[in-house]
């Protein structure tokens, strides 16, 4: 995903947000030979599993401290996460031409994008209002720094809020990097 380190946490998510919508618009195309259609899945899970990452280190903690319910908030955003790394991870182990492929695919579009207008319509724009410009752009740093360190692929029984996520994303994440060097997974 695009990288600017001035933006604040909004502008960097919806960007996330928008560049992950590209990548479902094309797998949706008609016509895309299957080998590109799971390059292409490939690269958006990667792009998704380092987006909840990063959101999972900095953006619910930052909604729990800033917001009233910002716990309900980001449990609920959490277990949305979990649903997708477990869709992303069957989708993964399927390969394009299987039936079971696009049915995979449609619910990880579906879910997503249920999940992206639920945090652009409530939680990004609450804590635009919560939250300090400074700290806006603190935490864009530190999400896009996490992305850089964030796994690449799904790992649904990994822990999901801090302190644990952040010491054990960065290691999953070196040996994810690892792995798609080997497999030249191109992500």
């Amino acid at each position: 995903m695009t990288e600017r380190t001035d933006r604040d946490l909004i502008e960097v998510i919806i960007s996330d947000h928008r560049e992950v919508e590209a990548v479902f618009a094309q797998l949706e195309a008609p016509g895309t030979p299957p080998e590109h259609r799971k390059r292409l899945a490939d690269h958006v899970i990667a792009e998704l599993v380092r987006h909840s990452v990063a959101e999972e280190q900095y953006m619910y903690p930052a909604a729990r401290r800033a917001l009233p319910d910002g716990d309900e908030i980001a449990d609920h955003e959490i277990e949305e996460h979990a649903e997708a790394e477990r869709v992303m991870k069957d989708l993964e182990g399927l390969e394009p031409t299987d039936p079971r492929f696009d049915e995979a695919l449609r619910t990880l579009i579906d879910d997503i994008r249920h999940h992206v207008e639920e945090e652009e319509t409530d939680l990004l724009p609450r804590l635009r209002e919560a939250c300090s410009a400074e700290e806006l752009r603190s935490l864009g740093r530190k999400v896009e720094e996490a992305k850089k360190r964030a796994p690449t692929r799904p790992h649904p029984s990994a822990p999901d809020k801090p302190p644990a996520n952040m010491v054990l994303d960065a290691g999953a994440g070196l040996i994810d990097r690892m792995r798609d060097a080997l497999t030249g997974r191109k992500v």
